[in-house]
């Protein structure tokens, strides 16, 4: 049976549906095969199958392989995915994870450790078959993914972890305890800087053609994208600057970086936000640009005033702050955070942690707050996600809920990128309020055979 008729029937099994325009410009479906995720014991492994299986994909899947069953390893390019295959012998191995989907029933949940254009599909499908899913940062390629997998694991009723596994550290929680106790006033200027790209950008032209190594099925590895010829300087590692694949800098360490903020300054209650690019070098079709400064606004939300939020990649940082030494370090170098206050100027690394006050010297006498947020059990992002499959809390601690519209705003970078367009967006509804810039921006076309519903 050919890979179309295996993937127009996994998707008709799983999604008998009726599917209405939303705001966003996503499609949100009914479904009308009532898939329920199955129930789980605290005491039963669960069946796990791992959607991308080399680089990241089999980091996840140890994460997981402690306490679960690993049933099904999936992945295109067998090279890159040829530890996990030798290594986990009894499970079965897959290069197109809709035929996957589709034979094996038995599986409880999916990691999805794939080049950032096809975790989105990847998961809607997963979801919509009742498996809890475990998604690699950045959750998706689109703003308009980003809603759609948020409302579908809604629909769906299953338990979601966005891959920033910071999210589950205690510096993150630090840090919102850090400010939320005053200690460094009223924030109203966030600067965040990653040293990211470290691969290629500010390519203008496609690469020229290879010849397809026979470990990898390039089609399928393509998926959502446009058809292009093969060649290995897209594969396996430096995709994710190519704007068919990933996300670029902002996709990879954005998700990291930014997110304590995110959380601390509870951006997420703002009714909407604007987004405007104020440099990059290197602007082209191909790709994301060598580096860019990227500058996000936010009203008053929640009992915290105004804020802006400048994103940095490409090795640029923000100015050292005046009255702080140029020998103390912000951030934790490369990465990191600095938080403008009307009390005091504060600085964190890259997944919130060593939140402290600047000059270093104010920390001398500083008594951090007590903690108040739940402590993940030993930090561990993999077992929030498998705790709560089991019924042992409600939700992961970067379920979609939380990860959805985080990304939302993380792809709206990217999309001040490509258009040099300064955009408003509505966060509750989410539509573009810019009578001059169309919806469709918000998504993408899709390949025949691999489309999604936005």
């Amino acid at each position: 049976m050919s890979d179309m008729k295996l993937t127009r029937r996994a998707f008709l099994a799983a999604t008998t549906t009726t599917a209405m325009l939303t705001a966003a410009g996503c499609a949100t479906k009914t479904n009308t095969a009532k898939v329920v995720p199955g129930k789980v014991s605290p005491n039963q492994k669960l069946n796990i199958a791992a959607i991308g299986a080399g680089g990241k994909g089999w980091s996840d899947i140890n994460g997981c392989s402690k306490t679960e069953n690993i049933v099904a390893l999936c992945d295109p390019d067998a090279k890159n995915a040829a530890e996990a295959f030798f290594k986990i012998k009894d499970a079965k191995q897959y290069s197109d994870y809709r035929v996957m989907l589709e034979e094996m029933k038995d599986i409880d949940a999916c990691t999805i450790s794939t080049p950032d254009h096809t975790h989105a599909p990847a998961a809607y499908m997963a979801m919509k078959l009742g498996k809890h899913v475990y998604v690699q940062k950045p959750l998706t390629h689109t703003v308009a993914e980003a809603r759609l997998l948020r409302d579908t694991a809604r629909e769906m009723k299953v338990i979601t972890q966005m891959g920033n596994q910071g999210r589950s550290g205690d510096g993150a929680r630090e840090l919102c305890e850090f400010i939320w106790s005053g200690a460094l006033g009223d924030v109203t200027d966030v600067h965040t800087w990653t040293n990211r790209p470290i691969w290629p950008q500010g390519i203008p032209a496609a690469l020229p053609e290879q010849a397809i190594p026979d470990t990898m099925k390039w089609d399928t590895w393509i998926g959502t994208a446009p058809v292009r010829p093969f060649n290995e300087k897209y594969a396996p590692f430096n995709w994710r600057g190519w704007w068919d694949f990933g996300c670029g800098a902002l996709g990879d360490m954005a998700c990291h970086i930014m997110d304590p903020a995110f959380w601390a300054l509870k951006l997420a209650d703002a009714d909407y936000f604007e987004v405007e690019l104020v440099q990059q070098d290197g602007k082209n079709d191909q790709t994301a640009p060598n580096s860019s400064i990227i500058k996000y606004t936010f009203p008053a939300r929640a009992d915290m005033g105004p804020v802006t939020l400048t994103w940095y990649d490409g090795k640029i940082l923000p100015k050292h702050p005046e009255g702080v030494p140029a020998d103390q370090k912000i951030g934790d170098g490369e990465n990191g955070s600095l938080f403008y206050g009307t009390k005091a100027i504060g600085t964190s690394g890259t997944y919130g942690g060593e939140s402290r006050l600047l000059p270093d010297g104010l920390m001398k006498d500083f008594k951090r707050p007590a903690p108040s947020i739940e402590r993940v059990p030993g930090e561990d992002h993999y077992v929030d996600w498998l705790d709560a499959i089991k019924g042992n809390k409600a939700a992961a601690c970067s379920n979609f809920d939380v990860a959805g519209p985080f990304t939302e705003m993380v792809d709206f970078g990217n999309v001040a990128l490509r258009t040099g367009e300064k955009v408003k967006y509505d966060f509750k509804t989410g539509k573009i309020m810019n009578a001059n810039i169309p919806q469709s921006i918000l998504t993408k076309e899709y390949r025949k055979g691999w489309e999604l519903p936005c």
